[in-house]
């Protein structure tokens, strides 16, 4: 069963934007801490942002001022905007909900920054 949905990725040229969405059920948008996290190929794992407690937001030094994280409470949706891109943002962009020790991942969706 599919509890997280994502979806915005695309090819964008260097300079420009993407929003990502991640749609997920009530109680795990009510309940856990949802974020982003990007793979880059031949990389680890790395976070991009995350909601930490209520609305305390964590960035990864490399996006701050460039990325930011939102949410639509009515939607149950989080929202990655991502500005002024790179092509160092090329990766698979992951949706992560965690509640404890309890973590949910979404499929994927890939951000492509190239001229």
């Amino acid at each position: 069963q599919v509890q997280l949905v994502e979806s915005g990725g695309g090819l964008v040229q260097p300079g420009g934007s993407l929003r990502l969405s991640c749609a997920a059920s009530r109680s795990i948008f009510r309940n856990y801490n949802m974020g982003w996290y990007r793979q880059a190929p031949g990389k680890q794992r790395e976070l991009v942002a995350s909601f930490v407690s209520g609305d305390s937001t964590d960035y990864a030094d490399s996006v701050k001022g460039r990325f930011t994280l939102s949410r639509d409470n009515a939607k149950n949706t989080v929202y990655l905007q991502m500005n002024s891109l790179k092509p160092d943002d090329t990766a698979v962009y992951y949706c992560n909900a965690r509640l404890s020790l309890h973590e949910l991942w979404g499929q994927g969706t890939q951000v492509t920054v190239s001229s």
